[in-house]
């Protein structure tokens, strides 16, 4: 299946899920069940320490997936053909152990909450099997003359 931000969002230039920022992260959100899913390899100058995956990266992966998951949760929930925009409100993330650079990545994604135009999302970020860090946001679609409006 298409990742979500290549079939509704290609030139999006966002540094952490923008398929057309080709120094960015470039994280794709798949829909598997009841949860957004996505696989992550981070990279040699991601690290924060020798063999230690940098916190700022492993919270904007989370942020984005979870910004993701909000929008996906949101057209569901309002019988859209795309998902509208969505920002960050509030993100919380816990970083529980370290977690290796070289590790290969799962980050799990569901909306606990949606009402009107918010979604409360909870994260988890897996490295090798064990959750290294944990997120719970509230992300919110936005209206027109918001300058994300129609970002993507």
């Amino acid at each position: 299946m298409t990742a979500l931000q290549d079939q509704f969002a290609p030139e999006n230039r966002c540094f952490g899920c923008g398929p057309a920022n080709e120094k960015g992260l470039r994280i794709k959100s798949h829909v598997e069940g009841d949860e957004i899913v996505c696989r992550f390899r981070a990279e040699p100058h991601h690290l924060a320490f020798t063999g230690i995956l940098n916190g700022g990266i492993i919270g904007t992966v989370l942020d984005c997936h979870s910004n993701w998951t909000a929008a996906y949760a949101l057209m569901k929930a309002q019988g859209l053909d795309t998902p509208p925009c969505t920002v960050t409100a509030d993100y919380h993330v816990k970083l529980k152990r370290p977690t290796p650079v070289d590790a290969d990545v799962v980050v799990r994604a569901r909306a606990t909450n949606i009402e009107g135009d918010r979604a409360t999302i909870e994260a988890t970020f897996e490295a090798d099997g064990k959750v290294t860090a944990t997120c719970v946001g509230t992300f919110v679609a936005v209206k027109p003359g918001h300058p994300a409006y129609h970002r993507w």
